[in-house]
């Protein structure tokens, strides 16, 4: 515990000289306490051995004298000494561009697709800690629901109110990229990378996606994209007037735009039919993208007095009990 300590008061080890009227005060009453008698010889005396009790005179004042010690430098602040430090992180530049169109309520995925995407997307933000991440969110348009930040407590809180109805219904994938894309062109990062999810095809918005893609190239932004939702039919729920109705919906991902951004950008196109093989898609993409860096930290001072302080308490309670029982009246 005392490796790289400070302290921040260190003035109060000038109490360290109270110890000198306290010895001498010590001295001067052992003395004068002191019986004394006159005996003509003092051989019979030498065989037998010393009392334990006489032995131990001086026992109570030394703990005295360190309670007391320790006391002085809980007062003085013992403090883990402020320090820079080097360490590698694995950190880069993440945004994830999400898909809130009303399609992804379809319950191919459970319990639908927009709740298992954002469960899955929020457990890839947790395991990344050293990441600066950022959240766009897009249907019929979009906007940035999170920008950049270390702060993954905000930024997963801004995830956990991700749902459908939002904004405008459509499917905008070149504006969702786009501002994506926005969110990380001043970026200084090594690495670059943008997460794109959607379930459909590209009906709103003005700029395509390919054209965002090329913007993407330009600003030196990977992107992966994910088609989700099964091939085929899949459970949609209408409102009726009766309730709830399921009718099974036929499932349209541009997998063709999706694979070529990826390609035009460097990245890689993933489809995911469930929950796992999201989940797998999102550890594959953790993987894929490593770039070690070396930064320097700056530890914050942490106050050490804490076991000095239970140290001195324990001690006087010591001192005070042996000198009521067992070392009572020593000399």
């Amino acid at each position: 515990m005392m490796n790289n300590i400070e302290f921040a008061n260190k003035e109060y080890f000038w109490l360290f000289l109270i110890f000198i009227p306290m010895i001498v005060w010590y001295v001067w009453r052992l003395k004068k306490s002191v019986a004394t008698m006159k005996i003509s010889s003092l051989s019979n005396l030498k065989k037998n051995p010393l009392p334990w009790r006489y032995i131990l005179r001086h026992f109570l004042f030394g703990l005295r004298l360190l309670a007391i010690s320790a006391l002085i430098i809980v007062l003085a602040r013992p403090q883990s000494m402020d320090r820079w430090e080097n360490r590698k992180v694995e950190g880069i530049d993440i945004v994830i561009a999400f898909d809130v169109s009303g399609s992804m309520l379809a319950e191919d995925f459970k319990p639908n697709r927009i709740e298992a995407a954002k469960e899955i997307g929020m457990e890839f933000v947790a395991s990344r800690p050293d990441d600066r991440m950022g959240l766009v969110i897009f249907a019929g348009e979009s906007y940035t629901q999170c920008p950049l930040t270390i702060d993954h407590a905000v930024l997963l809180n801004l995830f956990s109110e991700i749902k459908d109805g939002i904004i405008e219904d459509g499917t905008a994938i070149g504006m969702g990229l786009a501002t994506a894309v926005n969110r990380l062109k001043e970026s200084d990062a090594i690495s670059k990378v943008i997460i794109l999810l959607t379930d459909g095809v590209n009906n709103m918005g003005n700029i395509s996606p390919m054209a965002a893609a090329e913007i993407a190239k330009e600003f030196g932004i990977k992107v992966y994209t994910i088609g989700i939702g099964k091939t085929g039919m899949a459970p949609y729920p209408f409102q009726t007037p009766f309730g709830i109705q399921y009718q099974n919906i036929e499932v349209k991902i541009d997998e063709e735009v999706l694979q070529n951004i990826a390609s035009q950008t460097g990245g890689k196109y993933f489809r995911a039919t469930d929950n796992q093989k999201l989940r797998d898609i999102y550890k594959e993409i953790d993987s894929l993208e490593k770039t070690e860096l070396e930064v320097k930290t700056y530890s914050q001072p942490r106050e050490e007095f804490t076991l000095i302080l239970m140290i001195a308490m324990l001690i006087f309670v010591v001192e005070q009990l042996l000198g009521l029982t067992i070392l009572k009246n020593t000399f």
